[in-house]
């Protein structure tokens, strides 16, 4: 293939925009924002799990707790009711009466038990509201921290992205500048070697592979035509002369 030499110093202007942008992308895939919210998105997660199963317990107490009164009222109320027949004795005989007592006495020892549940219940739910309370704000906290690294990140990827834009265009403006079948071929190099499709030849070096020329190569690249598009023999890349070469 043949191409002036003007167009193959360009590649080296498009190849060093080529590099640019694969930092770039690289850049903005590294940003360590990224890590930071993915660990900080997994503590929200694990403080939002637990503030559900807090919120369940206190909850779950809450209708304990209604149950629990509703039973002491209850209890209360037939013992008042008890209370009232046994105070007024009226149509009793000495047994009925003696019964009365029993289930009295009985009455209020299950409305102590079951006030002793209430509290026991209180007390539960007391801990989980507070508990609540607590990943209510540890949830809060961490939320911030995400919307920080977020702002942060989407400030640098915004400044990575027009950066870009500028290169990209800038890149457009270069190829379009080199003729086709010359852009075909150092693409596909490109796709090939890492990124790099072409390469200076600097003084006797090649700067694609960092490996100097023996003096077959460098006489075969002195004996070839300004315009002959020159390959470097040890990583194919496409070998750029300039008065630096050294040749």
């Amino acid at each position: 293939m043949n191409a002036a030499p003007a167009d193959q110093i360009r590649l080296l202007d498009l190849q060093a925009l080529d590099v640019r942008l694969t930092q770039l992308a690289h850049k903005r895939k590294s940003l360590p924002e990224h890590a930071e919210i993915t660990s900080l998105e997994g503590d929200l997660t694990q403080h939002r799990d637990l503030l559900v199963a807090a919120q369940t317990e206190e909850s779950d107490c809450a209708r304990e707790q209604t149950k629990a009164e509703h039973d002491v009222d209850q209890v209360r109320q037939r013992a008042a009711r008890d209370q009232q027949r046994l105070d007024s004795g009226a149509g009793m005989s000495p047994k009925d009466l003696e019964n009365l007592q029993h289930e009295v006495a009985s009455l209020a020892k299950r409305q102590g038990d079951l006030e002793d549940v209430v509290l026991e219940v209180m007390e539960r739910r007391e801990a989980a509201q507070e508990r609540v309370t607590e990943l209510t704000g540890r949830v809060a906290s961490v939320q911030a921290k995400v919307d920080d690294a977020v702002k942060r990140r989407d400030a640098a990827t915004a400044g990575i992205d027009a950066e870009t834009a500028g290169v990209t265009k800038e890149r457009e403006v270069v190829a379009a500048s080199v003729p086709a079948d010359l852009i075909k071929l150092y693409d596909k190099l490109r796709t090939q070697s890492g990124g790099v499709g072409a390469a200076r030849l600097y003084q006797r070096r090649c700067e694609g592979c960092r490996l100097e020329l023996n003096i077959t190569e460098l006489n075969e690249v002195r004996a070839a035509a300004a315009d002959a598009v020159v390959r470097c023999e040890n990583c194919r890349r496409i070998l750029v002369r300039t008065p630096e070469s050294g040749l």
